[in-house]
């Protein structure tokens, strides 16, 4: 049972940097930080596995470090799962209810729930989350709790996220190849959410923008629930790419220049200031202003808002994101992204960085970066409060099929 793990493990495989966060269970509000490890990425892009070995040794590297900072072995994790192959849409279950006098009980919950799966999905592709968002007594709806009421009719709402069969494999087997179990799996931008969303954001619609290093993956809350989750194929390594590109520098390079003097909106950028900047084949390196420097991100900058805006207009939810947009993952840092943000949308803009952790590491995971490795963690803990088993099997296929965990979960 979840009472008897000693501490939780979140993994986030990415394609720009592996992070290990390490929790201990506790009835506190606060996820108590104990341990984390952050490596460089390699044989990921876009959260597929392009080279086994090559992300084996990077998680290796990442769980290794953890290890160390938290002084125990490692052998089990909740991973992150992102990347294009996985896909959302809303799908709606309608069922008669069987129980005495028409109340309505936990089987016809399930009975719903498993309706709403009965959906056509293309060859490869496998359900691995079942979300419900709200539920439809006869002619009532909105109801978010219907377990004993009294009805002839039960219909549910639900998102379903499904992924790519070979894909997801791919990324377990790397785990497991590192010594570590896959205890669950657990959409990258739920987790986001988990870490850096509030009850009142997600209950007056939010959007989550998780800019990663391959892809930007949102989702939109609305009325405590998801209702839509994209992913948009631009991340933060098109801005080192753009960069090397633009000031004929190697890409290393230009990863560091983007974090040590990166900006998104040229005004932000006084026109007096100066950078260094490297060069290619042994050439000395240059003098120029940080405004040119600018100038190469911020249409960048200016393309990633405009995909995800066209994405929140054509889902529909352009009116309802009362809260506005919250930006995560480590391409959120650049500076001058909300601002940028704030004049594309029209909307509040805030950067998010993980909330409701203590331990002697807060410090040290209060980054956009560790959102989804740090929700993992935090979600893994509502399990082990709630008491519900994590230990065994497949993590893929057991996210997929047990509504009844799903169920307690969420509501």
């Amino acid at each position: 049972m979840a009472r008897k793990e000693r501490y939780i493990v979140g993994l986030d495989v990415g394609t720009s940097k592996v992070a290990a966060i390490v929790a201990e269970p506790s009835e506190a509000e606060e996820l108590n930080i104990v341990g984390m490890g952050v490596a460089e990425s390699h044989g990921i892009r876009r959260g597929l596995v392009v080279n086994l070995e090559a992300a084996v040794e990077s998680i290796k590297k990442a769980i290794v470090e953890a290890e160390l900072t938290a002084g125990i072995e490692i052998d089990n994790a909740y991973l992150a799962l992102s990347g294009p192959h996985v896909k959302g849409f809303n799908s709606r279950g309608v069922v008669a209810v069987a129980g005495k006098n028409h109340e309505i009980g936990p089987e016809d919950l399930s009975r719903a729930i498993e309706a709403a799966k009965a959906v056509s999905l293309p060859s490869g592709r496998q359900i691995i989350l079942v979300l419900p968002q709200d539920f439809v007594v006869d002619d009532q709806d909105g109801i978010t709790a219907p377990i004993g009421m009294t009805g002839a009719r039960l219909e549910v709402n639900v998102h379903i996220v499904t992924g790519g069969v070979t894909a997801t494999q791919n990324l377990i087997a790397c785990v497991n190849r590192a010594g570590v179990q896959v205890r669950g799996t657990v959409l990258g931008q739920l987790a986001a959410s988990d870490a850096v969303l509030s009850p009142d954001e997600k209950d007056l619609g939010v959007c989550l923008l998780d800019i990663g290093g391959g892809t930007s993956d949102l989702a939109i809350f609305e009325r405590g629930s998801l209702w839509h989750t994209a992913v948009i194929g631009v991340g933060g390594d098109h801005f080192t790419n753009d960069i090397a590109v633009g000031l004929r520098m190697p890409i290393p390079e230009a990863e560091r220049l983007k974090r040590r003097s990166g900006c998104a909106l040229s005004s932000m950028v006084d026109d007096e200031e100066t950078i260094e900047v490297a060069s290619v084949g042994g050439r000395r390196p240059r003098v120029m202003g940080r405004r040119i420097l600018t100038e190469v991100l911020q249409p960048r900058a200016e393309e990633i808002f405009h995909l995800v805006w066209d994405e929140i207009r054509s889902a529909g939810y352009e009116k309802s994101l009362n809260s506005g947009i919250v930006l995560t993952g480590g391409g959120a840092i650049l500076e001058g992204l909300p601002e940028i943000a704030e004049q594309i949308f029209d909307l509040p803009i805030r950067r998010g960085v993980p909330v409701n952790v203590g331990g002697g590491l807060a410090d040290h995971v209060s980054s956009p970066g560790l959102a989804t490795a740090v929700g993992l963690a935090q979600r893994a803990k509502r399990l082990w409060k709630q008491d519900v088993p994590v230990n065994g099997g497949d993590a893929f296929s057991r996210v997929a099929g047990k509504i009844g965990r799903i169920w307690r979960e969420f509501f």
